[in-house]
Order: C-alpha cells, then structure tokens, then sequence
C-alpha cells in the first residue's frame, strides 16, 4: 500500500505436493553476519511487520508456504502437505506435514496453527490485516481450513508471510500468549518471545539467543529441526549499522551481507572481486496519478489530457533519477510479481502523439499543478528530484506544469480524501501477490482516491472480477496482464520506475539472494 505500510501466485495446481529441501552437506559453522539499518520493534511473529523482524523470524518460525532464492512469484509449500480451494476462492483447506515438531520436541498440529492465525487477527497489530475477513479451523490434527468473507486467491502469496509463522500454542499460552478476542489487551507473551526463553516456540532451523532493538540480535541452531535443510552457521549475527558502516563492513568481512546501501554507493565497490553486488528493481513502484473526477479538475479528468501526459513522458530521463539498477515500470504491478507485464510492453515516448491528444483536450494553456511529498525519499529516490524530471518532460511537449511539495502528512490526507487533481506516488505491496494491485481498478481502494468509481470501465471490471476468483497460476498470469493493459490504456494512472535495491554480499555464501518478503532468508544461505 502506499508510504507508511509494508515494505510483503499460487504455486501450480491446488493440491500439489510440498517441495523438499535438499540437505545440507556439513554440520552449523561459522558465523553468518547481516546488516541492516534496524526498524525492528518485536520478534513476536504476529505482532511484528517490519523488514528487520521478517529476518530474525525467517529463522526460528516455520510457514505454510515460502519462496525460494529471490523468487516472489511462485510460493512454494513448507508445512503445507497439499491443498485445494473452492471455486469462489472463499474456502481454502491446508493438509498439514506430519513430522513436523517444534524446538521442545512437541508436535506441530493443526491446533497450533488456528492458534497462531487467531492471535494475530485478535492482537489487533500492524500484520492483522493479512486475514481480514478470514476465519480459521481445525479439521482433524492435520488440516486446517481458512474461510473468508471475500475471494483470497492470494492466500497462498499472504501465508509466506513471518508474521504468520507457527508458534507453539501449549508453551506460548503458559507464557502469558492468548488467540481469544481481546487478545489486544490480555496477551502477555510478547516479552517472552523477545528472550533467549522462548526456545521452543517455533520449528525453524534456529533459534534466539540475543535480541535488542538497537544492537544486535544473535540466533544459533535448532539442534532439534525436523528439516533437512539444518542450520548452516554455528550463529547468526543480524547488526543494527547505518549504510556508510555497512559499506566498511562488507569489504572486509566474510560470511557477510548488507541491505541497505544506496545504488552510488554499490558503485564504488562493483570492482571488488570478494563481492557480489546486485543492484536490482525494487517492489516499489512509483507512478503519476491524474484524478477522474470533473468536480476536482475538468482538466486532470479529460481523457485527452491524460494520453498527453502517457505520451509525453520521457521514461528514460525519469529512470535515470534513480540510478543503475532501476527500470522502467512497465505496469503497476513490480517486475518480480506474477503476472506483471514484460518490460518490453512499457510505454514509450511519442511527442506526436502527446501534443495532438493536448491540443485535442483544450488544456494546452491552462495551468495545472502537480503535488508530491517534498520530505520523502524512497531508495534513494527524492520525490522532489522525481518531481522536476516530471515537470522538465511535460513543459518539453507543451504542458505548463507547476510544482506543489508538502510534508508526507498533509500530502496523503489529500490524495487519501480523493482531492488531488495531478499527483506523483508510490506503492509498495502489502504481500507479493498481483491481487494487492486491484485496488487501482475502478471502484476500489485507489481507483476511488483517483476519481475512478465503479462502473467506469465494464470491460476492466469483468476481467477484475474473474481475477478475484481465479487460482491456477497461468490463468492468473494472463488476466493481470490483460488488466494492466487496460489500466495503461485508459486508466488515470501513470507507471514511472521500480527503483534500485541494492543486495551485497561476499562471494563465500551460497544462496544469498535478496528477497522481498524476508530481506534475506537465513535458512537458504550457507557458506562455500
């Protein structure tokens, strides 16, 4: 969702069976080092939702589904055995792992999983929306079936998510833990979950040892893991470093990674052959919305004047804002997601084209004001900067184009209350899955900030609903490609770039990958 939420495809056919892990060769050693400028505030799987929490989680507490490497668009199953859906996407049934058990030795079942999903939407947390509307049961000791309220055709996608990692219900609950309504006010085991004493509480290949969110927070091995994937290093160190620290660190650590530096600074170390630099699209998407609606401006609305701004938009000067690594967004949904659009369909500049549509909308002379939050960078990206490339493109072709900062604050109450005629934005996913990108469609979240209500575009709208409840993942490919070729076409929406995420690590790991969900997924990465 947009600036202060998350920085969060259904793998083959419902029922398939559960990848496995390939095994280890050696027994834990060495120490794994991660830095990472911290934001973290719990380790407490259904309370946390920051980036730092996904990496200490990833390692202690097991999910029912995950990905592999750097891939978010096919998750693949963990705890889960098989599973099926109806055919409305509301009713989804999990058939348990059954060798499964926690750090203690106690069996995983399907009690500690309805558990584990309760408290997180009774927690009332930041992660709680992951299940808004869904209700969770127990089928038998190994099956657990999620109802929800709407189609969830990206549960699959939402379950790889930390903060709906499994916990221990018998151990958490004789700490204080509670899955009842008001758990809000009456859980107390949050305390318990940030100490070395919780081991035990998750079924993952480590296990806490330090935790401070602001130092250091230390994991060590489950020698008790079911999994054949065991734990590769003695100890896991993720570091709390600003970027420039970061940048020391890693070129002359070992076993090291860093996730927070700046695509310039990745390029004074592309040389170093002890390091692997990856300077890759991020999930965000930053992109120019011009409002429908003839009461906020009888300009932004016109849909001539919107082709103008589509065409007249030179897309490789505004990539160039963000640095090497960055792209042009082809669409609204990021480059890594399923069903997000080959780069080769992005739009192009055609200066023709954008003044005749200019000249044909009647608001060649007439002034227009584009708004954006002067305090915010994103990856490395001003908003400022983002905006005057904008604005030097849109004067080129014939616009007069004013600028309007303001605070992050004032800026979203207005583009949230739908009263921004022409604004530049951002979305980052709430969960790696293309159904987070329906809000931009006619009726939905962003589509009514934008003006755009329900019933404005019937053919998009068809093509939305048959989304929503479709699960095999061609089929689902090939509709959200359909739908962002409409939005390009006729929607108020303008994709611009996915900026750059830099992923440095050094070149004695295997398997370190930058990953959305998970940062890094400690589990994967092992030494050379």
């Amino acid at each position: 969702m947009l600036v202060g939420a998350t920085l969060a495809t259904v793998a083959g056919a419902w029922g398939a069976t559960a990848v496995q892990s390939k095994p280890t060769s050696s027994a834990a050693s060495g120490t794994l080092v991660v830095d990472r400028s911290f934001e973290i505030k719990t380790a407490d799987p259904q309370r946390a939702f920051e980036p730092t929490a996904s990496i200490v989680d990833r390692g202690i507490y097991d999910t029912f589904f995950t990905y592999k490497g750097g891939d978010l668009a096919h998750p693949v199953p963990q705890l889960v055995q098989s599973w099926s859906a109806s055919k409305d996407a509301k009713t989804f049934v999990f058939n348990l792992r059954k060798n499964v058990h926690f750090a203690d030795g106690t069996p995983l079942t399907s009690a500690d999983a309805v558990f584990s999903f309760r408290r997180l939407i009774n927690l009332k947390g930041n992660p709680s929306f992951l299940l808004d509307g869904v209700t969770a049961s127990a089928r038998g000791r190994y099956t657990v079936v999620l109802r929800s309220t709407n189609p969830a055709t990206a549960l699959p996608s939402i379950l790889t998510n930390t903060s709906l990692g499994i916990v221990n219900s018998k151990l958490v609950r004789k700490h204080g833990g509670t899955s009842a309504v008001g758990a809000d006010k009456s859980d107390k085991a949050e305390q318990w979950l940030n100490s070395a004493a919780s081991r035990g509480a998750g079924s993952g290949p480590y296990l806490l040892q330090r935790y401070s969110t602001t130092s250091q927070i230390t994991l060590v091995p489950n020698p008790r893991y079911w999994g054949t994937r065991k734990a590769a290093f003695e100890t896991v160190v993720i570091r709390n470093m600003i970027a420039p620290t970061q940048l020391i660190n890693i070129q002359r650590g070992k076993h090291e990674v860093a996730i927070d530096l700046s695509a310039d600074q990745a390029q004074t170390i592309k040389g170093n052959s002890r390091l692997n630099v990856r300077t890759l699209p991020s999930t965000w998407i930053f992109w120019l919305l011009a409002n429908n609606n003839p009461q906020v401006s009888a300009i932004t609305s016109n849909k001539r004047f919107q082709q103008a701004v589509r065409y007249a938009l030179d897309y490789r000067s505004i990539v160039n804002v963000a640095g090497p690594g960055a792209i042009q967004a082809p669409g609204i949904i990021p480059s890594m997601f399923l069903g997000s659009l080959p780069r080769k369909e992005a739009i192009k500049q055609n200066l023709t084209k954008a003044r005749s549509e200019l000249a044909a909308s009647g608001a060649g002379n007439q002034t227009i004001t584009l708004e954006y939050p002067s305090d915010l960078t994103i990856n490395g990206v001003p908003f400022g900067s983002l905006a005057q490339r904008v604005q030097s493109n849109l004067q080129a072709a014939g616009f007069k184009i004013d600028l309007a900062g303001s605070t992050v604050g004032t800026w979203l109450q207005k583009y949230r209350d739908g009263k921004m005629a022409f604004g530049l934005s951002l979305w980052g996913p709430d969960y790696p899955d293309p159904a987070d990108y329906l809000a931009f469609t006619p009726g939905e979240l962003v589509g009514l900030r934008a003006g755009w209500p329900k019933g404005s575009d019937p053919t998009l709208e068809r093509l939305v609903a048959k989304a929503r409840v479709t699960t095999a993942t061609k089929a689902r490919q090939t509709l959200y490609r359909q739908i962002q070729r409409r939005l390009n076409a006729v929607g108020p929406f303008f994709p611009l770039l996915q900026p750059t995420q830099v992923f440095v690590s050094t070149k004695d790991l295997k398997n370190a990958f930058f990953n959305a969900q998970y940062q890094v997924d400690v589990t994967q990465v092992s030494a050379k």
